[in-house]
Formats: structure tokens, sequence, C-alpha cells
């Protein structure tokens, strides 16, 4: 007989509700993930990459605490680089490029494996919600959740109209929460590329009183790697000894593929200039805000007027995929004029386009509705995780996922929550951010953040409890 009540639901499963699903149920509590395609378990819509500045260390907090993205990205891994090598230890951050189906079939094993999980392919429709429980029930609230939850989670809802029960959900919805996608003058719903949005579910959300805004975010045209000049390129290998992700990761055996680097010129961004009246995001249909540290090429070439070229990045989609993703030149602008824009790039001259480049504009709900838990402040258990927090990245996800997951089954066992500060660790920073700060773009990690980041581990907090402990041992 099919199992309907379960301790913990997550719903989604990117890589924030991949983290949190394996970290609820590794904690021994019976948990359902439900996702609307098991085929695009752990997807990369964007960069097949992992890591990079500052994200390379939250991908490292997140296996220390036992997740499974180091793990995943060691063993699927096609090219691994050490960033910021010509500066201090304090700011080395790792990156790889990843083998974007490989890592997909390497999540889902674990998952599939994982015991205590139950996964479901079905769309998701509502979070079911009782009256609040009295302070006598066993599940501990995160300090002064209270006085705030008018109401507590009861389960969820899918489209079949069958009903799970659960006293957590975990919200990692990505960027499907009435997902509107845009290319050129075409709009249309769309989760992801190929994939629809979850419109009954998001509106549902909103009508248990939890505000939400708007966000946009992108990706670039995938070309065909055998119609790519290569030779008028810079190649970027791997590093020669490579460093894993995972502290579980002994040495890392892998033949690396390149990377290569090319430019954007004049002809380039007078193709843009001239075509800015055709892209959305210049014609108003784009009403989300985007990412200042990630804009699109059209928003560069206006932005950064005085620049006479920028960097573009060819990177392997993986190690049999014939797709290069151009890293760089993520737009929305009309499917002519991104064959006509990527023509004039040198090495890209004969290039066939495989996937046009899409901007996307989702719901996502002010994390400034959440404790540092990731609870929501005004439905006991709900828990959100991800993108629907307003943060962007794989790295930052997969933190916010393995966090919401351990905090669910801390307070189901009536255990104190757990909530890592500032000064001791990225993950501390990234969660203290949102819940404390105003976010008006999609928020992304950087080392700069982190005011602690240049203590040594002798001076900082955790180095100074480890030095005390040396000594009484002593």
């Amino acid at each position: 007989m099919w199992k309907t009540s379960f301790e913990v639901i997550v719903i989604g499963a990117g890589h924030a509700g991949c983290e949190a699903a394996l970290a609820a149920s590794r904690m021994g509590r019976e948990t359902l993930l439900i996702t609307m395609r098991l085929g695009d378990i752990a997807r990369m819509p964007c960069n097949p990459a992992i890591g990079g500045l500052a994200k390379g260390q939250l991908v490292r907090e997140v296996d220390a605490l036992g997740g499974e993205m180091g793990l995943a990205v060691d063993e699927t891994g096609i090219q691994f680089r050490m960033l910021n090598r010509a500066k201090g230890p304090a700011v080395w951050s790792p990156r790889a490029q990843a083998d974007k189906k490989a890592y997909h079939r390497r999540m889902l094993a674990a998952i599939e494996r994982q015991s205590g999980l139950t996964l479901l392919e079905a769309e998701a429709t509502a979070v079911l919600t009782a009256p609040r429980r009295t302070s006598s029930e066993r599940d501990m609230p995160a300090p002064g959740a209270e006085a705030g939850h008018v109401s507590r989670v009861d389960g969820v809802e899918i489209s079949s109209g069958a009903r799970f029960s659960a006293g957590k959900v975990i919200l990692a919805l990505g960027t499907f929460p009435n997902g509107l996608m845009h290319i050129g003058e075409e709009s249309f719903p769309g989760g992801r590329e190929g994939e629809p949005p979850s419109c009954r579910l998001a509106d549902q959300i909103a009508s248990l009183g939890i505000e939400r805004g708007r966000l946009k975010t992108g990706t670039p045209a995938r070309l065909a790697k055998e119609t790519i000049d290569f030779s008028r390129c810079t190649e970027q290998p791997g590093d020669s000894e490579p460093a894993p992700f995972s502290f579980r990761t002994a040495r890392l055996e892998t033949k690396q593929i390149p990377c290569y680097i090319t430019y954007t010129n004049e002809r380039t961004h007078e193709v843009i200039r001239r075509n800015l009246d055709r892209s959305p995001l210049y014609a108003g249909r784009i009403k989300g805000i985007g990412p200042r540290y990630c804009p699109s090429i059209e928003d560069k070439v206006v932005r950064f007027s005085d620049r006479e070229r920028h960097q573009i990045f060819l990177e392997p989609e993986g190690r049999e995929s014939l797709e290069i993703y151009v890293n760089g030149l993520s737009t929305s602008l009309p499917r002519d004029v991104q064959e006509a824009m990527i023509r004039t790039i040198p090495g890209l001259e004969e290039a066939r386009v495989v996937r046009h480049g899409y901007a996307i504009e989702y719901d996502y709900y002010p994390p400034h509705q959440i404790y540092p838990t990731l609870e929501s402040r005004r439905i006991a258990g709900l828990y959100f995780a991800g993108q629907v927090n307003g943060t962007s990245g794989y790295e930052e996800a997969a933190a916010q996922g393995i966090m919401a997951g351990i905090n669910a089954a801390l307070s189901i066992r009536g255990r104190r929550p757990f909530v890592l500060g500032r000064h001791e660790g990225y993950i501390g920073v990234l969660i203290d951010d949102l819940v404390t700060k105003e976010i008006d773009e999609p928020y992304r990690m950087f080392t700069s953040r982190a005011e602690h980041r240049l203590l040594p581990l002798e001076q900082s907090l955790p180095g100074v409890v480890q030095r005390q402990e040396r000594e009484q041992r002593v």
C-alpha cells in the first residue's frame, strides 16, 4: 500500500531539494521528495559547473555537514581549477566544470539508495495547513516563532488530488513559481527550457499570506561543438594537480577536458545596440530584477559602453556532449539576433546554435519572512530553500537545502535549531544576509561578504575554542 504519511516533505529536486531531502532522511526522518520530472533531478539548466569565488567554499561547507554536492562533482567533474591562486589562501576558491548528465545520474543514484527517502514524480499544487499547535506539543519552534506562527504545516496535495501528511514541508521550487520565459518578442510560461512552470502552487502559497516578489535570470545559447574553430581561441586547461571538493575524496583520478576563451568585439556590440528595441529587457516586457553580477550581454554592452570587448568562455557540457556552453553571453535577444551576434566572435563565425538563450522571470519569497533556520515566520514547519529565497547559484541553493533539512529534522526531535554564525562559515554569512538584509536582486555569494575570512583559524572563535580544548587536554 502506498505510504501517505511522512515526517518531512521536500517539494523540488534541484540542488536545494536534493540536499534537504538527503539531510532529513540521513537524520532518521521519513522523507518524501516530490519532483515534476525524475529526469530533471539535480539538473544544471545554466552553466554545468560547481564552485567559484566563495561558491567553492560553500560546497566544502556543505560537504563538511555531510552533504552530497562535493562528492558528486568530484566523481563527475571534467575540469578542475583553483581560482584566485595569485591571492592569499583565504580567498582561494575551487571550481569544476561538470558533466551535466553524469552529475544528474550520480545525484539520482544517491537519492534512490538512501533509506528513509521516498521519491515521487508529481506536481505539488498546495501546502496544507492547520491551526497552530499548542505549546505542549513536541515540535520546538525557532526562537521567537511561537508568537508569529498563525498556523502550521499539515502536508501537501498533488495535482491528482492525493494528499500526503507531514509536520515539516521544505519548498525548494527554483525558478518554477509562475515562471515566464522570454526570447526576443516571444514570452511563454515555463520553469526552465522544456518544462512547465508551477503556477497553482505559487498562487496557493501566496494565499497563505506569504509575501512574494519577482526576479529574473537568464542563460546563453548552446553551440554545436563541431562547428567551432577552437584554433582561434585560447585554451584554458585544468590544474595539473586538481584539488577535490569533498573532504571524503582522497584523490581525483580524472582525465580533464580543456575550456577555451574568446572575446566579443565592436561588431558584436553593434549588432546588439542595433537590436535593443527587440530585447524584452529594454522593451519593458521583463519586470523582474536581474542579477547585477551576472548581467546579460546586452546589459553589459549598455552599462559598460566604454569596453571594447567582453571575455567569453567556451565550456563543454559533458565528456560525450556535443554542446558547448557560451559563458558570458547570457541573452534574451531574438533568435536571429543571437545567431548574428555569435558569428561576429572569433572562432564562432561558423557556429551552429543548438539551443538559444533565454531570460526567465519567476516568483520568489523575500527572506525577511523566515528565521535563520529557514523556517517561515508565519507558518510553523514550512521551510524555504534555494532560489525561492532570492538567491542565485547551485551552491547557494545546496547550502540552504542542507540547512533546511537539518533544522526540519532537529525540530521533529525537539532539538535546538542549528544556526551558523557569520564568524563560523560562508553558510552563516549567506543565511544571515538573507534574513537581515533587503534582497533587491538575485543574491550571489562572494568572499568579500565574509568579514571574518582573513582571520587565521587560531584568532577566529572556532580557533579559540579548539585551542582552549587542546590546552585543557594537556
